[in-house]
């Protein structure tokens, strides 16, 4: 196999698209109650932003059953999309679309493709700034990290690593793994489960002050946590996980670790109540919001997955740089 580079620079997560059944009720609880804002809306899509400085930070889409529409990360230029779609099809993966001029709210320029369990991925440049709304109130600034279930940790770790070249930050076990693609510890993790579909997707509060004053903002709508308040081991990042309309899982989370590129030593923890959860405030997870992290099976909004083939790696390689 030709020792190909990986196909982009990633700068960070920008986006997320959701399908839900839900749409009216979802687009209600994001807006009203978690803390974003609508930049759009039709009969079957709504745009929201955070306060920073991204057009949108979450889509929500019309949908029979919950699955994921896109992951969009932004890169640098639209010359770096052109060779990103170089590299792909030298890797004999073929765009979804694009490379070209993106076709949707916030515009940009931009390519979308599948990866090996069918989820599709959107690199993006020159989309639409928005003046950022401020960071007094406790609301987020945008999304930080996705989590998602995998059947196959080693080859979802290795695509997110040789191709979009993302770094390995750590690993829980066996059982997940965290990715970067900047200083942030993870804007990507991968958990080992039965199929592929969301874990969840977490929001960035400006400060510890900030997640507190969030929950409490929740507390007075009447919706408590279903797990947390608590700071995890891996990322060290204060966490508190909810569930909205459609049933898929939010989180409010704050301070994640910065890496260092070259000082930082990837490292196995081991999943034990005390790392899950530094503070020990948060107890266990309960079996209801261990179900909606497993989520249902998603085959992905093409229903198509990709066929290239990635290699297995072992938790200490996987570490390494590629």
């Amino acid at each position: 196999m030709a020792n190909h580079q990986p196909i982009a620079r990633l700068r960070k997560l920008r986006a997320v698209e959701l399908r839900v059944p839900t749409l009216t009720e979802s687009a209600d609880f994001y807006a009203e109650v978690w803390g974003l804002e609508v930049v759009e809306a039709d009969r079957d899509t709504s745009w929201l932003r955070g306060s920073g400085d991204e057009h949108h930070v979450l889509t929500l889409s019309r949908a029979g059953q919950n699955g994921i529409g896109k992951i969009s990360f932004a890169v640098a230029t639209p010359a770096e999309v052109d060779e990103a779609a170089r590299r792909l099809t030298a890797r004999g993966i073929q765009p979804v679309s694009g490379p070209g001029r993106l076709d949707q709210i916030g515009g940009g320029y931009g390519l979308r493709f599948t990866d090996p369990e069918g989820r599709l991925i959107e690199l993006s440049a020159e989309v639409e700034a928005v003046a950022p709304r401020g960071r007094d109130a406790a609301v987020p600034v945008g999304v930080t990290h996705t989590v998602l279930n995998t059947t196959d940790i080693d080859a979802s770790v290795a695509f997110y690593r040789d191709v979009l070249g993302m770094r390995v930050s750590d690993w829980s076990e066996h059982q997940m793994a965290f990715l970067r693609c900047n200083a942030d510890h993870h804007c990507i993790a991968f958990n080992q489960a039965a199929w592929a579909s969301l874990n969840h997707v977490a929001y960035e509060m400006t400060s510890v002050d900030h997640f507190m004053r969030g929950l409490g903002r929740l507390r007075h709508h009447g919706i408590t946590p279903q797990w947390g308040p608590g700071r995890h081991g891996p990322g060290n990042n204060t966490f508190s996980y909810f569930t909205d309309p459609a049933g898929l899982v939010c989180e409010y989370t704050s301070e994640v670790a910065q890496i260092i590129e070259d000082a930082w030593i990837c490292k196995v923890w081991r999943r034990v109540p005390e790392l899950s959860d530094l503070w020990g405030t948060a107890g266990p997870p309960s079996a209801e919001i261990r179900s909606r992290m497993a989520g249902t099976p998603d085959p992905g909004p093409l229903t198509a997955p990709a066929t290239e083939e990635t290699t297995s790696s072992e938790e200490v390689s996987a570490c390494s740089a590629p």
